[in-house]
């Protein structure tokens, strides 16, 4: 959809049809649109505007980090019903981490609409990685009190969960671990894995690799190095057997 307003950023003397633009783009519409616009309030546009009401969105950002953990344990936790605990904190920390917030920000082009003062905006804030990530649990938090906690899991659910569907932070998950937990708890056999194919130059070498259960091939995967290839053709593998028990 198209955008409105300069390039780099808000024009404050339309933030308000900004921000409905915004609304229209993220398919959401706030009952309290002050509360979005809190959301987005840098504290070096509230020192420069200190005769106006302003609030920076700093209570928000701490507010929306607990309904991020929330939310995103609940989801991994039904997700990964054989993980452990250690696991899925490791993997809720990386889904949760600056990196990924600032990613997640990016890609709904956040960095548009925040309220900045003119040091902060000339200095770069708008694309600082900490401000952005700031900004993405401010919004977290701005739509739970709206809205409540079923709309940002919906949100969630269009956003984020679909990256960690799609193996975004399989790197720091041991899928071979739950795999073999999975056969061991179950008592169904043996697994054992193949190199298939060695692809590319020596520097820049493409793995694939297979997993099989007593023989049978269950899942292929690839990455850059033996261990990775292995650990996705685990995932495939795990998701096989869920599906063959429900």
């Amino acid at each position: 959809m198209r955008m409105n307003g300069k390039e780099k950023g808000v024009n404050n003397r339309g933030r308000d049809y900004q921000f409905k633009d915004f609304q229209q783009m993220i398919g959401i519409s706030f009952t309290n649109e002050k509360l979005l616009r809190h959301a987005f309030t840098h504290s070096s546009y509230v020192n420069e505007h200190r005769r106006k009401p302003f609030e920076d969105n700093e209570r928000l950002e701490f507010l929306g980090d607990a309904v991020l953990e929330l939310t995103v344990s609940q989801f991994l936790f039904k997700k990964y019903p054989t993980m452990k605990e250690g696991e899925l904190t490791k993997l809720r920390a990386a889904i949760v981490c600056e990196p990924s917030l600032v990613t997640f920000a990016n890609e709904l082009q956040f960095g548009k609409f925040i309220l900045l003062g003119k040091g902060e905006e000339m200095t770069g804030g708008r694309e600082r990685p900490a401000l952005l990530a700031d900004v993405f649990e401010a919004f977290i938090g701005a739509l739970y009190l709206d809205q409540g906690i079923e709309t940002v899991i919906r949100f969630l659910e269009r956003t984020v969960y679909p990256k960690v569907n799609a193996g975004a932070f399989s790197h720091v998950m041991d899928f071979k671990s739950q795999l073999q937990e999975y056969v061991q708890r179950d008592g169904t056999g043996m697994i054992e894995y193949h190199v298939l194919q060695e692809k590319g130059p020596a520097h820049n070498k493409e793995f694939v690799s297979k997993v099989t259960l007593n023989g049978e091939e269950l899942g292929t995967g690839t990455g850059r190095s033996k261990k990775e290839a292995e650990q996705h053709a685990a995932q495939k593998a795990l998701e096989v057997l869920k599906t063959k028990t429900t």
